[in-house]
């Protein structure tokens, strides 16, 4: 196979098998799912192969100039190699965890078309070359994975599935005004040119890149969870099936990273104001998801506000690649190794939840606490992504974490040798460590929930539960624990090399120095951060966030923060505030328009006249019809349903009715009352009509249909 149309056929083979399987779904579930293991299987394969014509031929491209009528441009490097490859490795994991956690499930042939095709979908995103590409398949991603946040269909899942495709659609919008705006300035949409077409466009222009840059940081920032555009992650994890979670988490978060990434380092590069803005984000985001972690007390809605601290732990990496100049190699490295920890910290995390969900059918702690006990294979896991995620020296996760601490503490020593103030680099660094030390104490409450306390009734129960796994799923849980451990165990064999094959994406060169990552001071920053999380386990939450019950035994307490809730204490307030102010300012024109009201108020006489005599003529009718037709006592009830259409319509049906069987079916005469008929329609139809007219989500799919009816046109035509 051609290097080249490897790119083409890594992106466009999932949507072909995604058909593929959905058609043998319908005659053979078992030969369904075997399929879509063998199809995930073979996308990796397609990236193993990619990995071999990178290594002999360099970097790869693909163009299909009359796609979409802009074309669809493809690039091979070594970062796009790098995040092509882990997402077909984490599809592949969860495909091959999906047989058995879907066993019980309904609908598994939709959910398993909409799965290969976010795959295809999310590997054109992270090989594309041009922003267009970048935006066409990020967008048939969004709303694909929508599918899995509402798979279950039950109420919690489609509130969720709201939000999430609400927050999805917008940024999707706002994020093509930018792309208009940047390419109407800088007269390019492809990655390699904007750099140097942003330092030509014209000083009156400046602005409107700028403006660009912003809408296109809210569109990408609404998918990596950035903070204030956070709020669909607590909860779309939760409900969403375990393997999607950890897709939801593990991969797609990193879409909206990369296209923040794409931002900063092809438009900004270098730039102290954006830097310092997307630093400033990054913190709070680290900081805030990790508040709301520590107050969680289901299993996986913590592990969903983990994910929004983590992915501001990428963020601060962002901004000090920026930050730091030509020096920045520290900051580079840090943000792709951790965007990559992270990866396989939620595969493995998220399918373990999904291994205790598969047996429990529960997430609230106090549901599932005890249930790893006796367990030590999935204790084994989870606590090798727990360690990973925690920094703790030894495992991946603290080898990324510290070449972002070095980072921040030369940003700081930068400022102050050249006598700026470095004030506030240090409490970012504070702020860094404190969230270091949050996440140990929620890692440590959810280890010791689940796998060392015990459950007050059913400890019997879980600790008899032998085979809560079978083997595939069981080889898709070790997978990614192996590498976490084998990563941090060997860093500069592991860690270093990929860090050296993928950070040309943010123009880093070598770094001055090498790292030494288990030297004293280094070690320092993650000794800090496990002695807050000892204080803060201990000292907060075993002692203010869990109580008693009425037995006495120890449970944990649900005080999760409503106010910290932005969609409801915020978004929510002021959409209809907006709403109400647009409303009224509507009807104060109009008032205005219609002379103080005076004709108005003279139309509504006239119409409610008009109703009345209406309402006159149809109670006629309807006596008369009674008097002649429906004389019969025990039908009387019929005509207290439905309404006066509805009614009126039903019982001229049914005087034909009577008609027809007076002269023609005398024998066998029709039973039947359109009255009834035309009430049940007319109830069903109100009872769609509401559920329609509440129904956001309905309206953005409407939106959604929209815009791809006209993508098919611009296709075909």
């Amino acid at each position: 196979m051609s290097g080249n149309f490897i790119l083409f056929h890594a992106v466009w083979f999932p949507f072909a098998a995604a058909f593929l399987c959905y058609l043998a779904g319908r005659r053979h579930k078992m030969v369904r799912d075997r399929l879509m293991q063998l199809a995930v299987t073979a996308e990796m394969g397609l990236m193993i192969s990619a990995v071999l014509a990178y290594a002999r031929l360099g970097e790869l491209t693909f163009c299909w100039s009359g796609f979409c009528m802009r074309g669809m441009d493809l690039k091979l490097d070594g970062f796009r190699l790098l995040y092509g490859g882990i997402a077909a490795l984490m599809w592949m994991m969860t495909g091959i965890f999906s047989r058995e956690y879907f066993r019980h499930y309904r609908n598994r042939n939709r959910y398993y078309f909409f799965y290969l095709v976010t795959l295809g979908a999310t590997m054109g995103v992270f090989l594309s070359a041009d922003l267009y590409t970048t935006f066409l398949f990020f967008e048939i991603m969004s709303l694909t994975s929508y599918v899995w946040v509402v798979h279950d269909e039950k109420p919690a899942a489609m509130k969720a599935g709201e939000i999430y495709l609400s927050i999805a659609v917008i940024g999707g919008l706002v994020m093509l005004m930018g792309l208009f705006l940047l390419y109407d300035a800088a007269g390019t949409l492809r990655m390699s040119e904007l750099y140097g077409a942003v330092q030509r466009v014209l000083p009156q222009k400046q602005g409107q890149i700028g403006a660009a840059g912003l809408c296109m940081l809210f569109g990408f920032g609404a998918k990596a969870g950035m903070f204030p555009l956070h709020v669909w992650l607590p909860k779309a994890h939760p409900v969403a099936p375990a393997p999607a979670s950890a897709l939801l988490s593990g991969i797609l978060t990193k879409t909206g990273v990369f296209g923040v990434l794409v931002v900063s380092s092809e438009l900004f590069r270098r730039d102290m104001r954006w830097g310092k803005l997307i630093l400033c984000l990054g913190a709070v985001t680290m900081f805030g998801g990790a508040l709301l972690a520590v107050f969680s007390i289901d299993l996986k809605r913590t592990l969903a506000c983990s994910s929004m601290s983590q992915i501001g732990f990428i963020l601060v990496g962002a901004g000090m690649t920026q930050l730091l100049g030509a020096g920045n190699a520290l900051a580079a490295r840090g943000t792709i190794l951790h965007m990559v920890n992270h990866s396989l910290i939620k595969l493995a995390l998220f399918m373990a939840a999904g291994a205790v969900y598969m047996n429990v059918h529960k997430l609230d702690l106090n549901d599932i606490r005890g249930f790893g006990r006796k367990k030590p294979f999935l204790k084994a896991v989870f606590l090798t992504g727990a360690l990973s995620i925690g920094g703790v020296p030894g495992w991946s996760g603290y080898v990324s974490k510290t070449l972002l601490h070095e980072s921040i503490v030369e940003y700081a020593q930068e400022l102050a040798a050249a006598g700026e103030p470095s004030l506030w680099v240090r409490g970012i660094e504070w702020v860094f460590l404190l969230t270091g030390g949050l996440t140990i104490a929620y890692m440590t409450k959810l280890f010791a929930a689940v796998f060392v306390e015990k459950h007050p009734l059913r400890q019997q129960e879980y600790d008899g539960k032998r085979d809560y796994m079978n083997r595939e799923s069981t080889l898709a849980l070790a997978v990614p624990a192996v590498l976490l451990t084998a990563a941090g165990f060997f860093p500069y064999l592991t860690m270093d090399r990929l860090a050296d094959l993928s950070q040309g994406f943010l123009y880093a060169e070598a770094p001055a120095h090498a790292v030494r990552y288990f030297s004293f001071g280094n070690l320092k920053g993650a000794v800090i951060s496990l002695a807050i999380g000892t204080v803060v386990y201990f000292g907060f939450i075993r002692k203010f966030l869990m109580g008693k019950d009425e037995k006495g035994e120890g449970i944990y307490r649900d005080v999760w923060p409503r106010w910290l809730d932005l969609e409801d204490s915020l978004y929510r307030p002021v959409f209809q505030r907006a709403l109400a102010a647009a409303a009224g300012g509507v009807c104060r024109y109009a008032d205005r328009l219609y002379v103080s009201g005076k004709l108005l108020r003279g139309l509504l006489e006239v119409s409610a006249f008009l109703s009345r005599c209406c309402d006159c003529l149809t109670d006629g009718l309807l006596a008369l019809l009674r008097s002649t037709t429906h004389k019969s006592r025990t039908e009387r009830h019929v005509y207290l349903i439905g309404t006066r259409f509805s009614r009126t319509m039903g019982m001229l049906l049914d005087q034909v009715i009577r008609v027809l069987n007076r002269t023609i079916r005398k024998k066998n005469p029709i039973e039947h009352s359109f009255v009834v008929t035309f009430a049940e329609w007319e109830e069903v139809f109100k009872r769609t009509s509401r559920l329609i007219s509440v129904s956001l989500s309905f309206g953005l799919m409407l939106a959604v249909i929209g815009l791809g009816l006209t993508l098919i046109y611009l296709l075909w035509w």
